[in-house]
């Protein structure tokens, strides 16, 4: 019996042509995903070229108009400078020394500036002075309050009296209570310190220093912070 002659699959049925075709279309597929992701990657790099650019024209552009902004202020101010006086410009640099030295009040410097007995400027030079002067005039006020205290040893209202008073640092109203809301003072000791010298240089006795001490014509302590004083005294 002849054996039967042996049939040739076709080609597409061998399975190496199935391997080519499966790693031709994998080849393509992964190239057209790198080719996309260049493309991508390329244009945001142009995009962030052109932004940069873009920075750096209008960054300059924008720079030189600030300058050229802070130049002409500058040149206004060298302007009115050059205009002020020379005495104007003494009585302001007279007003900062005394405000930031002294801790003297706004009317007292304006008064020291004015006075024949003090800087003799003019009315116009002291009001220029004031006028272009801001300061913590509070502060001050707070200032003046601890120095009386620490150095007389005066009571509360005694302090504020002498901050608010036409005769005495001529601060505001709303200056020398911020002064006194503000100050840390031991009043009772301050006090007993000054019955300690109405005793020693003045000889007078406990009840007259009492009296001193409460006056409103004299110390204007509190009844609470006298009576310290007087039980503390030496006998």
């Amino acid at each position: 019996m002849k054996e039967q002659k042996r049939m040739k699959k076709p080609f597409y049925k061998k399975w190496w042509v199935w391997i080519i075709a499966i790693i031709f279309v994998i080849a393509i597929t992964t190239g057209g995903g790198e080719e996309d992701k260049l493309e991508s990657n390329a244009k945001k790099e142009e995009e962030k070229v052109a932004v940069s650019v873009g920075d750096k024209k209008e960054k300059p552009e924008e720079e030189k108009v600030e300058k050229e902004e802070e130049l002409e202020e500058a040149d206004e101010v060298s302007e009115v400078q050059d205009d002020v006086p020379k005495e104007f410009k003494s009585a302001l640099s007279k007003a900062e020394s005394y405000a930031k030295t002294m801790s003297m009040s706004k009317d007292s410097i304006y008064e020291q500036l004015t006075s024949e007995f003090g800087e003799k400027f003019s009315v116009e030079a002291a009001q220029y002075a004031m006028d272009n002067f801001e300061y913590d005039w509070k502060s001050n006020a707070l200032k003046k309050a601890a120095t009386y205290s620490k150095t007389m040893h005066m009571s509360k209202q005694g302090i504020y009296d002498q901050l608010a008073s036409e005769y005495g640092e001529k601060f505001t109203d709303e200056e020398a209570q911020f002064a006194i809301d503000n100050l840390i003072s031991d009043y009772n000791k301050n006090a007993l310190e000054k019955a300690k010298t109405y005793q020693d240089t003045m000889n007078m006795s406990p009840e007259a220093i009492r009296d001193q001490l409460t006056s409103p014509y004299g110390e204007k302590f509190t009844k609470e912070e006298a009576d310290y004083a007087i039980d503390n005294l030496d006998k």
